[in-house]
């Protein structure tokens, strides 16, 4: 008998015993665990065990995650234990130290007086006889054990001495299942069985399976390792045989991907001379060194030019009652452009072979220069590329650059062309007003091959080395303002100009255009945002001041995001209608003040001024002073206005005896012209017959006439010479109220530019010389005879 079995003779184990239920732990006889008590009822217990005789019921629990178990939360089969230690803790828990003394079955649960759970024990017999079955069923459980901790690595091989020497089957089965790194379910099921021989025989089909599972994970292991050392020996013997390949002349990849390239070279339509040059290259790259820099450089070359669309075209769509619904439906107006891609649409359904225009699109930002330009390109069928110009600095970015350089590739033309996949697309070259160039070359000359229908059908790219057809290419260029663009390369271009939008084309873009696309976008339908016949005139009168839709199209949008916010968070409004008194609530305040115009006084004149935006009006502030004759000029004006303004008043001065203007005023008086809002540069000789109107208002001491502005360039002698941006400076004065202008009798010929609603409604009236400038805006002079020309009459 062992020394635990006395012990346990030796111990009266009472009728019913304080019942200590804990989490993940199985505790079997002759264990010995310590435990963390932290619940009310269990610190009852292992207090009332300590009073009395330091025996308690252990039992596991079925779900750790309660915290009050009941019956049916925990197992019926436990272990009694004698507690051997208690230790109180911080915040008032236990820690036990418990020893296992025998198993034994709950009969009767109840909470007890003093707060503690008291079950009633029933005990079971686990003696068995020695028979020579048993002892072999021993032995086995013992060798499997020996084998269990020798593949276990978390297992020291002490354990195994210590049960070698148990000689009782029941404690044997308790201290090698206490040991197992099996679920708690077995080890609970183990506990159960009251037949130690049972128990045994369950323990050697456990141990088997555990067995086997680390004898896999030993084979996993170890294959693992041999695969580390068989993948270095396989890398030095794969450089051994590169280096026999290649003294064999063997092929390997770098040959397989020479072969793929001469294949896509055969099956690939590309002129002569580059199928020449790619041979050239391939033959080069067969006999150089896989890993030499120079060979990727070849690669990539003959893969460019193997890549380009040589000989690869769309094929034209050449209906144009098709084009032109197209271009309609995109656009609103813009009359010039889509007469002219109907043009040269007819002109190729007859020839089939024309050279591509080169088109130049100038006009302010947001008229649809680049968008229309997208629309020409589906009405065609064409692809369509677009580089932007602005910024470009550099020649390379237009030719490339030569292979000797590290890094080096096609430029953007080549580029747009491969990305195009064809090689006769729509292509747009944006900006190109605001080309820039420095010490790395003019990109505006490197612009000139491109863009000459003479020299485009062999264009050299640095990179190719190979002239590409840019023949049938149909360019188009945006921009601004000529200006900034080189005579050389405006000679090259065909201009169409685009002009500022009325207002009521823009409320004809707004309902037709913008509102549907802008509902799309937000989430909306058109009965969930209404706009009134005045809402989107309001807008465009009191929130925008532009030649374009862009900013139109912004506060329109702004709209759209409010309105769905306010139907998000009010799920009862079914629809929003916005009228002009409900722009302040979505859009705040006016940000333009309707009138602008001069006011009606002495010295004061409105001009009309042409700007990369639109037309602006321009106010002249004339005073004088007594002085010496001195003229000051301010508003931070240009050389060309400060000359005008000198001619304006040499002017007023020779008149001086026509107006009855005293001629000692010009030298015991100086005269102070200023152009407000200074911060804004301005130039140009349009304004010089508003800056002699003003000097010979201030002169005369009579007040210009209101609503009424002028352009014109004034000479010394009093001639009114022409100017350009008639139409946009007319609109500027539309937007402000203007009812009359006075412009260039040499300008007679843009009228027809004007929209007939406009002419409408401003008097047109054309001027020769400053005399009759001066009898129609200044105020109390008898007028002379002059023609009123109005829109109906020269539209």
């Amino acid at each position: 008998m062992s020394d635990l079995d006395r012990f346990t003779e030796s111990i009266k184990i009472p009728d019913s015993l304080p019942l200590l239920p804990v989490r993940d732990i199985i505790l079997y006889p002759a264990m010995v665990l310590p435990l963390a008590v932290g619940r009310d009822k269990s610190i009852k217990a292992l207090e009332e065990s300590m009073a009395t005789n330091r025996l308690v019921f252990v039992v596991t629990q079925k779900n750790i995650q309660i915290e009050d178990p009941t019956p049916d939360d925990i197992y019926s089969i436990g272990t009694v234990c004698e507690v051997l230690q208690i230790l109180k803790m911080p915040g008032g828990t236990l820690k036990t130290l418990v020893e296992g003394i025998k198993r034994a079955q709950w009969t009767d649960f109840k909470l007890n007086d003093k707060g503690y759970i008291e079950v009633g024990v029933k005990l079971f017999d686990e003696k068995v006889e020695k028979t020579p079955e048993s002892e072999a069923i021993m032995r086995r459980v013992v060798s499997l054990f020996e084998q269990y901790v020798k593949l276990n690595p978390r297992m020291p091989i002490e354990i195994y001495i210590s049960v070698s020497s148990i000689v009782e089957p029941t404690r044997l089965a308790d201290t090698i299942a206490s040991h197992l790194a099996i679920k708690n379910n077995d080890k609970q099921l183990i506990l159960e069985l009251m037949n130690p021989i049972k128990r045994l025989e369950k323990i050697i089909q456990i141990l088997n399976s555990e067995i086997e599972i680390l004898n896999i994970e030993k084979r996993i292991q170890n294959r693992v390792r041999n695969q580390i050392e068989k993948t270095q020996k396989e890398y030095y013997l794969t450089e051994q045989m590169k280096a026999i390949q290649k003294e064999l002349k063997q092929k390997d990849d770098v040959q397989k991907d020479v072969e793929e390239l001469k294949e896509k070279l055969k099956n690939t339509k590309i002129p002569q001379v580059a199928r020449n040059a790619v041979e050239k290259e391939v033959t080069r790259l067969e006999k150089m060194m896989p890993m030499s820099p120079e060979a990727t450089v070849i690669r990539t070359y003959i893969e460019w030019i193997l890549d380009l669309p040589w000989e690869k075209s769309t094929i034209d769509n050449l209906d144009l009652k098709r084009a032109k619904e197209i271009l309609d439906q995109d656009h609103y107006g813009l009359e010039k452009v889509k007469e002219r891609i109907l043009e040269y649409l007819a002109v190729l359904s007859r020839v089939q072979k024309i050279r591509g225009p080169i088109l130049c699109f100038i006009g302010p930002p947001g008229v649809g220069k680049t968008s229309i330009a997208k629309s020409v390109a589906r009405s065609l069928g064409r692809n369509f590329v677009r580089i932007s110009m602005g910024g470009v600095k550099d020649e390379g970015e237009i030719r490339g650059h030569r292979r000797t350089y590290i890094g080096s590739m096609p430029g953007k033309i080549i580029q747009s062309i491969k990305k195009a996949g064809s090689n006769n697309p729509v292509f747009i070259l944006d900006e190109i007003d605001k080309i820039g160039s420095d010490w790395r070359g003019d990109p505006s000359a490197a612009l000139l091959e491109v863009l000459d229908p003479e020299q485009n059908y062999a264009f050299g790219d640095h990179y190719l080395d190979i002239d590409f057809d840019l023949s049938n290419v149909m360019f188009i260029t945006t921009a601004n303002t000529l200006n900034s663009i080189p005579n050389t390369l405006r000679d090259r271009l065909e201009l169409i100009r685009f002009s500022s939008y009325t207002n009521v084309e823009k409320s004809h873009i707004a309902q037709n255009f913008i509102i549907p696309r802008q509902l799309k976008e937000h989430g909306l339908t058109a009965e969930e945002l209404v706009f009134t016949d005045c809402t989107i005139d309001a807008v465009i009168e009191n929130y925008t001041h532009e030649a374009g839709v862009r900013n139109l199209t912004r506060e329109i949008a702004n709209l759209c995001r409010k309105v769905a916010k306010e139907l998000e968070l009010n799920k009862k409004l079914k629809s929003i209608k916005i009228d002009s008194q409900d722009l302040n609530k979505y859009l705040g305040i006016a940000y333009y003040e309707r009138e602008k115009i001069a006011e009606n006084d002495i010295g004061v004149a409105t001009g009309l001024a042409w700007t990369e935006v639109g037309g602006e009006t321009l106010t002249i502030e004339v005073n004088k002073m007594k002085g010496k004759g001195a003229l000051v000029l301010t508003g931070k004006l240009g050389d060309v206005m400060k000359e005008s303004a000198q001619a304006a008043l040499t002017y007023v001065r020779s008149s001086s005896k026509k107006f009855a203007i005293d001629e000692d005023m010009f030298s015991n008086t100086d005269f102070h012209i200023h152009v407000p809002e200074g911060a804004v540069p301005k130039d140009g000789p349009s304004a010089g017959i508003a800056l002699a109107t003003a000097l010979a208002s201030v002169c005369m001491n009579k007040p210009v006439k209101k609503k009424i502005a002028m352009t014109g360039e004034v000479t010394l002698r009093g001639r009114i010479l022409a100017i350009g941006g008639l139409k946009e400076k007319v609109l500027a004065a539309y937007r402000e109220g203007i009812n009359t202008v006075l412009f260039p009798e040499n300008n007679k010929k843009d009228l027809i530019d004007i929209p007939e609603d406009i002419r409408n409604k401003i008097t047109m009236i054309p001027v020769l010389h400053m005399d009759n400038v001066i009898s129609l805006a200044i105020d109390q002079l008898p007028r002379k005879k002059n023609k009123n020309i109005n829109s109906k009459k020269n539209g």
